[in-house]
């Protein structure tokens, strides 16, 4: 098992592995279509996509994760977003997106990134580090499912945005 880059061979079992971590996902409205490899596409597209790792064994691709930039009040930074995290179905609840979370959080430690910032439960990120910022902000989100990660002891104030990525589905 290991973690590793995305390479070009790697595009289509990626999308196709997000896509199936998010079919029927219960944060989803019953019945819907998962967009997140859209999104993970458009970043890749655009050359948006800051990080993008891959967790591999011997049945071939079972984790991805992504990180892509944020603004903080309308203006570039040295945060980024973290998201999403796919893991196949029948391999969720082995460590394979913690693994993932970690690896990429010291990737991105080590290139001088600030800082981290997800939608997701506090429950689960919290074991990371990830808390809820009250000088971060997301419009329309609860401060307590928006999280951040300083990796700089640093957080600054504003509000946060998404690439267009995220937005276009």
């Amino acid at each position: 098992m290991k973690v590793r880059h995305e390479n070009h061979t790697d595009i289509k079992k990626i999308e196709s592995l997000i896509y199936r971590a998010f079919m029927n996902h219960p944060h989803h409205e019953s019945g819907a279509t998962p967009t997140e490899h859209l999104i993970v596409n458009k970043l890749r597209d655009t050359n948006a996509l800051s990080l993008s790792l891959v967790y591999e064994d011997e049945t071939g691709l079972i984790g991805h994760i992504a990180f892509s930039p944020v603004l903080i009040d309308g203006e570039e930074s040295l945060w980024l977003g973290l998201g999403p995290v796919s893991v196949m179905p029948n391999r969720q609840g082995e460590g394979i997106g913690s693994a993932l979370i970690q690896e990429g959080i010291s990737q991105l430690q080590s290139k001088g990134i600030e800082g981290l910032v997800l939608l997701g439960e506090p429950e689960y990120y919290g074991r990371f580090g990830f808390l809820s910022q009250p000088e971060l902000t997301l419009p329309d989100v609860p401060s307590e499912y928006f999280l951040a990660l300083s990796l700089s002891n640093n957080v600054p104030t504003g509000e946060v945005a998404y690439h267009s990525a995220f937005f276009d589905n």
